[in-house]
């Protein structure tokens, strides 16, 4: 007699490697991410991640202040902020848009200052 076929579990899906960014916040935006100039993290949202919901990810989840100091509306930052990706004015990729890379360094600059 021959014997059943072994079944073996199906093979996991390949798994997405996680996406690690970096932040950078000055102009005095740091003050609204507890003093922190630099964050590295991985967003909960799966790539691919525009850039629209990596700003609501973070006004949502790391921002400690003042959410009205960083952005307007979902995936918006205040007017008077710049944003660089890989040091280069997000306008230039697309702004919100543009599709976030494991790597990536986005920077926040605010041109605002009291007087």
């Amino acid at each position: 007699s021959t014997s059943p076929a072994m079944a073996f579990p199906p093979s996991p899906p390949p798994s997405v490697p996680p996406l690690t960014v970096h932040l950078e916040f000055s102009g005095g935006l740091e003050l609204l991410f507890d003093g922190a100039k630099r964050l590295s993290l991985t967003p909960s949202p799966a790539p691919p991640l525009p850039l629209a919901a990596l700003i609501d990810w973070v006004a949502r989840e790391r921002l400690t202040a003042r959410h009205e100091l960083f952005s307007t509306e979902k995936g918006r930052v205040r007017p008077g902020i710049l944003v660089l990706v890989n040091e280069v004015d997000w306008e230039l990729e697309g702004e919100g848009e543009y599709v976030v890379k494991a790597g990536d360094t986005i920077t926040f600059i605010s041109t605002l200052h009291g007087g």
